[in-house]
């Protein structure tokens, strides 16, 4: 069973910064590319950034190019997202999960397993 767990949401006023975590286990993540998404209230869940394991090679999408950052270690089987310059529309429910890395891993439709989502709240 793969297990996915966040941390690190919180309050923060806007032009903060916060650190998302997400602890998988259950298998080896060698062969998942991972991302982060969000769901505001009342919005569809959408797609931040995404990172594979091996290589590292990366994904943003353009709001939060700049400003998000992510990062993997793949000995603690950690997934990470910095989050600096927050604004109040980054307000939402993070949520990290994990894609087969032989797709393109683009839309939720991909991905296989998710977490339990972390709040992220961005006040003026």
């Amino acid at each position: 069973q793969v297990q996915l767990v966040e941390s690190g949401g919180g309050s923060v006023q806007a032009g903060g910064s916060l650190r998302l975590s997400c602890a998988a286990s259950g298998r080896t993540f060698s062969r998942y590319q991972m991302g982060w998404f969000r769901q505001a209230p009342g919005k569809d869940r959408e797609l931040v950034t995404t990172i594979r394991w091996i290589g590292g090679s990366t994904y943003y999408t353009d709001s939060v190019k700049g400003r998000f950052t992510v990062s993997r270690d793949n000995a603690k089987n950690t997934l990470y997202l910095q989050m600096n310059s927050l604004k109040p529309e980054d307000t939402a429910v993070y949520y990290c999960a994990a894609c087969p890395a032989g797709l393109g891993c683009y839309v939720r439709g991909e991905y296989e397993y998710w977490g339990q989502g972390t709040q992220v709240t961005v006040s003026s």
